[in-house]
């Protein structure tokens, strides 16, 4: 080989470091992956408009069975042997990669992440790589491993012949769980947010372990039926005949492939165990309940299971007087897995005092920087009365004949003590016309209120504003709240993908947790929310990307400043346990069950058709009246009107930014380019200059949206000069008559002028810029009509003459700014 070339990236990992790789040991087949992306891309949203963000790729990773063991961050030669390291280093802390390596075809620098080596970095020859045995043998010491430790951490992940493996962090999330559990910790806390499958996640967890023989029984536990249905005949199907459901109530479920399958019971008609399977799914609330005959996990003896996995555990098991704690620790031996997007970490309640520290966690804003969460932009809307408050006159009655309390309400007040009907109109009005103006009035819709008769209210409000699609189909508007059978039986039509109605939904806190709002696009907060945890689960409803439908973000439209939470520094950080054991635990009802109209805890309702036997719903003496005022005020008339619209947007650090097409175009290319002068250099040095646009709209530029806002007659250049730089733009006419003057042309034959002088209308005309130099634009008009790319490419001598004279011709369209 001339060692005196300077090879291009590809190829020095194809002729050298590849090679390298096998002299060592390491298997191509099955131990070496090049090119691995493992991020999506950030999607980025201004107005209507979407892109994406350049995907992380890593250019080596190596594995030990499925175990990623080593990556490598190539460089071509004009670079040093340690350019990539910053790089990789990076890319291995989010993959969570022992050992990193970067390489320019020379030799390898080797940084040891562990800290184990005596040196943390050093260089190595090509011929020094280390091999798959050595660098496993490494890891096993540095993780302390004992043989069978080893054999469950290396059990292999189901595999179903399609292709599909857990993505980054979901292979992160598995193998802290399973190593820890191999390693005897038997309380596990994952956190990862709502849409990054931890049901997919839990179910690699058990089978790993249960592949193994580090765990032989297993009960999965949640608190909605949906949840274990779907479960049972998607992301758990492997299991086949070994799972079944602790449930008497026969049902047929249609999995995701569009085949229907009989869910398999454990209990007989008389509420029996059959203790043959090894895979058990339940609900809470079929397994217990308030009377000790409702108890059926006490059939089971307390060994009976040795994993006991707990999805959304923040509801189930944060409370140590919660009925649903006692089926953990009656089965206390076992070692138990809790699944949650948002911790409970309260001063009375914790997730993280019962489980412990989380093993792993992935959070909503990482969600969205990889591309695999959609974003979402807020919409605050300020009502007048909300500003301003509300005082009635003096001896004003409501419309009930009430006199109301002379006092200043807030929106505090409005729709619990005090409701100004024209109040809930103008909030219908404003979703309606929201709605209307996008183009689709049959997004998705979610409308939190105060309470259920707020939702009611809402729901008929929104139904008067929308007569012509209720005409359509009455179920285009409908309230679902726990006391509601006709709308939470339509919960199922709601959440399907495949499914029109219904469009908009009115609640209170029924929809806030635990349901799977594929393609709601729109969130609507008409209440406070003064629980971080609630808050979090409701912005989860509107997470999940569905590219089926082009759903790639949503909008949360804010009427009560309940998104003044994204501001805390607690929405997105890390979970930290502030529960104090010693300290008085008062009788406060948790935040995510339902209330009624005066904030009393509403009885639990069945999750579907499934009802629990015998169960008595709990008497909730009602609250105390002194007199004979009502609970709540209704205001007669009292015209609302916005008194401030405000829009904001994630930048790309996740915070809310109020942020114009402009001012984020400006941002994202100064942020690649620092100055107008390194923009000139590269735009100058660049063979074809659409690299360039490619850079750009690799960090999410909107060339085409800018353009309609700044000028269509200028080109991206300009544009680009003009947007980030300040610099006054000149029209695609003026850069090509400035050509024409300077007689750019005259060293060439009058033919060859021809076509170039062609070539500079097309620029004008068209802002043609990026593709000029191809020859494939001799094919089209008007080059077609003067001859064939052969004989008009004749008079520059070659093709290479031709590429550069229009070289030429662009560097003589940019040799001034105005």
């Amino acid at each position: 080989m001339n060692t005196g070339t300077k090879l291009s990236e590809r190829d020095v990992c194809t002729k050298l470091i590849t090679p390298a790789l096998v002299a060592a040991g390491w298997d191509v087949q099955t131990q070496i992956r090049e090119e691995v992306s493992f991020t999506k891309g950030r999607i980025i949203v201004r107005g209507r408009l979407v892109t994406r963000g350049k995907a992380k790729r890593a250019d080596y990773v190596l594995y030990y069975k499925h175990l990623p063991l080593a990556l490598i961050e190539a460089k071509d030669q004009t670079h040093a042997v340690g350019d990539g390291m910053q790089q990789a280093l990076g890319y291995a802390a989010v993959l969570d990669i022992p050992y990193v390596f970067s390489s320019n075809g020379k030799g390898f620098q080797f940084h040891d992440r562990t800290g184990v080596s005596a040196q943390l970095e050093q260089t190595l020859l090509m011929d020094e790589f280390p091999g798959s045995e050595e660098l496993w043998g490494r890891y096993r010491h540095w993780k302390g491993l004992a043989p069978e430790q080893e054999s469950t951490v290396l059990q292999a992940y189901y595999e179903d012949g399609t292709g599909k493996e857990p993505r980054y962090y979901q292979r992160n999330a598995i193998n802290a769980a399973v190593e820890a559990i191999a390693k005897g910790r038997n309380r596990i806390l994952l956190v990862m947010a709502t849409g990054t499958g931890k049901t997919y996640t839990a179910f690699q967890i058990i089978w790993r372990l249960w592949k193994s023989g580090q765990k032989k029984r297993i009960l999965f536990l949640a608190d909605r039926n949906v949840l274990i249905d779907q479960t049972m005949v998607n992301d758990f199907r492997p299991f086949g005949p070994a799972m079944a459901k602790l449930s008497t109530a026969s049902k047929t479920i249609e999995r995701a492939d569009g085949s229907e399958v009989e869910l398999t019971l454990a209990l007989d008609k008389k509420r029996r165990i059959d203790p043959a399977y090894e895979i058990y799914l339940g609900l809470y609330q079929a397994i217990t309940g308030p009377e000790e005959r409702q108890k059926l996990f006490r059939e089971f003896s307390r060994d009976f299971f040795d994993l006991i996995v707990i999805d959304e555990c923040h509801r189930g098991s944060a409370a140590e007087d919660s009925a649903w704690r006692e089926i953990l620790e009656y089965f206390g031996n076992a070692t138990q897995i809790g699944l949650t997007a948002t911790p409970k970490e309260t001063e009375y309640v914790s997730n993280i005092h019962y489980f412990g520290e989380p093993v792993y966690t992935y959070s909503l804003k990482q969600g969205i920087s990889d591309g695999f969460l959609a974003p979402y932009k807020v919409i605050k809307v300020h009502l007048d009365v909300d500003v301003q408050g509300y005082r009635p006159q003096r001896g004003e009655t409501d419309k009930y004949g009430y006199a109301i309390d002379d006092r200043l309400y807030n929106e505090k007040d409005f729709d619990r003590s005090l409701v100004i009907d024209d109040r809930t109109q103008r909030v219908a009005k404003w979703i309606s016309d929201y709605l209307k103006q996008s183009g689709d009035r049959f997004q998705k819709t979610i409308v939190f209120c105060v309470d259920t008769e707020h939702a009611a209210r809402m729901r008929q409000a929104m139904v008067n504003e929308n007569p012509d699609l209720v005409k359509q189909n009455p179920r285009y508007v409908m309230r679902m709240t726990g006391d509601d059978v006709e709308g939470t039986a339509q919960l199922g039509n709601f959440i399907d993908p495949e499914s029109t109605w219904p469009v908009i939904v009115t609640t209170s806190r029924l929809l806030s947790t635990g349901v799977d709002a594929q393609t709601c696009r729109l969130i609507v907060l008409d209440r406070e929310i003064g629980s971080m945890t609630e808050f979090k689960q409701i912005v989860g409803r509107g997470t999940r990307v569905h590219e089926d439908t082009h759903k790639y973000y949503f909008t949360l439209v804010d009427f009560r400043k309940a998104a003044n939470h994204f501001a805390d520094p607690d929405f997105d950080g890390e979970p930290v346990q502030i529960y104090q054991p010693e300290a008085y635990d008062p009788p406060v009802p948790p935040d995510d069950i339902p209330l009624d109209e005066g904030g009393m805890p509403l009885p639990p309702q069945p999750t579907d058709e499934e009802t629990i036997v015998d169960r008595p719903p709990p008497q909730i003496p009602p609250p105390v009246v002194t007199d004979d005022r009502p609970r709540k005020f209704y205001v007669k008339h009292r015209p609302v009107t916005v008194a401030l619209e405000r829009v904001e947007y994630l930048d790309e650090s996740g915070k809310l930014v109020t942020e114009s097409l402009r001012d984020y175009s400006r941002n994202t290319i100064r942020g690649h380019f620092a100055s107008l002068d390194i923009f000139l250099r590269r735009w100058r040095d660049a063979e074809r200059k659409e690299s360039v646009l490619a850079e750009l709209a690799e960090e999410g530029l909107l060339l085409e949206p800018l353009h309609e806002e700044v000028g269509k007659d200028i080109d991206p250049f300009d544009l680009i000069c003009h947007v980030a730089f300040d610099q006054p733009p000149l029209s695609r006419r003026e850069r090509a008559a400035s050509v024409t003057k300077r007689n750019v042309f005259t060293k060439y034959g009058p033919q060859a002028r021809v076509v170039l002088e062609a070539l500079l209308v097309k620029y004008r005309d068209e802002g043609v810029v990026a593709d000029l130099d191809n020859v494939r634009v001799l094919e089209i008009p008007p080059f077609n009509a003067m001859g064939t790319p052969l004989q008009l490419i004749k008079p520059f001598g070659s093709k290479a003459g031709f590429e550069n004279a229009v070289h030429e011709l662009q560097q003589a369209l940019y040799e001034e700014i105005a």
